[in-house]
């Protein structure tokens, strides 16, 4: 949602008189702006969730095409789909928890058949294993489902990127027959050694490779045509792509196909953004020509759909270089080959650093070192940081001991925040019987937010910093500065044509009374509200006094 930037929020610490204060604020009151808070992706705080896995709301779709045979521990469908997402959009989970965009693992038709490369039978429950780009896995739900999702989400102000994959299809097994060889290969398997040795080859064993490079004009899957004509959509599909190609130039190679497919999201529902998978392993040009496509339906979607369109904002690509670290600035590097994914495609990568920075720093020296890189080496683009995701087998907290920290580690920081479900409710990482990464993904852990004490607390907490990062796009987008070490007081600014944004973060407080020294920022006799203890103050000579439990304090000017 926009704010009014007289939303002013202050996290401040006990009694603050130090000097250093006088290099954020002068001798000068400040006043705030009166134009309304800009959303800015560089500061969203976003929500990653396994479709299969976070809520199930309609349990009529839970079994298709079959998938009945027993699986692997947390390797089989286990009821999550669009429908319960919305729920809980509806029900303003999301909302509370400071949420402004959620992104959801692919939701397109996965293969019908299961494979078993010694983790026991998975079926394609994750979504990454794509059988048809242009229809929605029934698992999942129904385009209906989807288009209701996200007009409930765009209803509170909330961003949907959907998860694309342009580099490979589904495993082959016994229901699902591999694509013809002018469209994938199957060998060799990559060795990620070299730029070419992690580009044309197969990711894994049996999962063929999309011939991404190819411009050679290539006919339809045979078993795509059967399918279609099988659903009665052969001659609109067909249709559709004729418009496509006729008015792009391009040739009929396999990724321009899946260009189409994966745009048409963008054309009929309206989705903001794509997270893209496997980007590392598909040429560079590739994900340049992916962004002129993205822009160009976007920008008609918008033009088409004028009550729809939220912001002026571009869509919003987001990409998975498997080992990206800020500190190679824009480049990742191959060993034998440096490339800029930022060059007029991405405007954000993940970062896989962070987790490893955030164990090694203290809160300066983290907060410090992405604020510095973000406005030098990176700047005008953005990190996507995280401390656990589905494919990460080394998150920060495995154990989750340190629940409130990681949330102040990863939404504090400077850069887009990616909470990964049941990041705030503890959701087990570690689950026994399980093999590989199938530990990382269990069901969303709704019963223990509804029965646990501490599991609620650690809940209430998230929510509290999520809805104050959302609030104040200087706590993801500002320049950080550190005012005082002892205790730990810094600021983040930020300024953009009329808006400004100023917070003032203290960490690690004294719990009980806080006699707190405001008079460099408000006047005497104005409102303040601890946003954490919900108390409201009036400012006298300088001075608020808080009492609470807290270790921490957000104020609010609230006249």
């Amino acid at each position: 949602m926009k704010k009014l930037a007289f939303l002013f929020v202050v996290l401040f610490v006990f009694n603050c008189k130090d000097k250093n204060s006088n290099t954020l604020i002068g001798d000068h009151v400040l006043e705030p702006s009166l134009t309304e808070a800009p959303f800015v992706w560089n500061a969203a705080n976003i929500y990653f969730l396994l479709t299969d896995r976070f809520n199930n709301g309609d349990s009529t779709n839970d079994i298709n095409f079959n998938r009945t045979k027993e699986t692997g521990i947390l390797r089989g469908f286990k009821g999550g789909d669009l429908k319960g997402i919305t729920q809980k959009i509806n029900e303003g989970y999301f909302t509370n928890l400071g949420i402004n965009a959620i992104w959801m693992t692919p939701i397109v038709e996965q293969i019908h058949g299961g494979t078993d490369e010694g983790t026991g039978l998975t079926y394609g429950f994750h979504g990454y294993w794509t059988k048809d780009w242009t229809n929605i896995d029934p698992n999942y739900g129904t385009k209906e489902d989807l288009k209701a999702l996200v007009d409930a989400a765009h209803a509170k102000g909330i961003r949907i990127l959907l998860d694309a994959v342009i580099n490979h299809t589904g495993p082959v097994t016994e229901k699902d027959p591999v694509w013809p060889n002018d469209w994938v290969r199957t060998n060799p398997q990559c060795k990620y050694d070299t730029y070419e040795n992690t580009i044309t080859c197969t990711l894994v064993k049996n999962l063929p490779d999309i011939k991404t490079e190819s411009n050679d004009n290539v006919e339809l899957p045979p078993q795509l045509v059967e399918k279609w004509k099988a659903e009665e959509r052969y001659e609109q599909e067909i249709k559709e792509l004729d418009a496509f190609f006729a008015r792009t130039g391009y040739p009929r190679a396999p990724r321009f196909y899946i260009m189409k497919w994966l745009t048409d999201y963008i054309d009929e529902f309206g989705i903001d953004g794509y997270r893209v998978d496997t980007v590392k392993h598909t040429e560079e040009y590739v994900w340049q020509e992916f962004k002129d496509q993205c822009d160009y339906t976007f920008s008609e979607y918008k033009k088409k759909n004028p009550d729809k369109v939220l912001d002026d904002n571009n869509f919003y690509l987001v990409g998975e270089v498997y080992n990206y670290n800020i500190s190679g600035g824009q480049y990742f590097d191959f060993g034998d080959k440096k490339v800029n994914y930022f060059d007029d495609a991405f405007q954000s990568l993940i970062n896989f650093e962070f987790k490893w920075n955030s164990k090694e720093l203290d809160y300066e020296a983290l907060f410090k070192r992405y604020s510095n890189v973000l406005k030098t080496d990176l700047k005008d683009y953005g990190v996507l940081n995280y401390l656990s995701s589905h494919d990460d087998g080394q998150p920060f907290d495995a154990h989750r001991e340190q629940p409130f920290k990681t949330a102040n580690k990863l939404l504090l920081a400077p850069g887009t925040s990616q909470v990964y479900y049941g990041d705030e409710s503890a959701r087990p990482l570690v689950i026994e019987g399980t093999v590989g990464d199938a530990t990382l993904r269990s069901f969303m852990n709704w019963k223990d937010i509804e029965s646990y004490t501490g599991t609620k607390e650690i809940l209430t907490h998230w929510q509290k910093l999520g809805q104050f990062r959302a609030k104040h796009t200087a706590v993801g987008a500002g320049t950080h500065q550190m005012l005082t070490q002892e205790p730990y007081l810094f600021y983040r600014s930020y300024q953009k044509d009329n808006f400004r944004d100023l917070v003032v973060i203290g960490l690690h407080l004294k719990k009980g009374e806080k006699i707190v020294n405001v008079s460099k920022l408000f006047k005497n006799g104005d409102q303040l509200r601890d946003a954490y203890s919900g108390q409201v103050v009036k400012v006298d000579k300088g001075l608020v006094n808080i009492t609470s439990d807290f270790d921490i304090i957000l104020l609010e000017k609230i006249n």
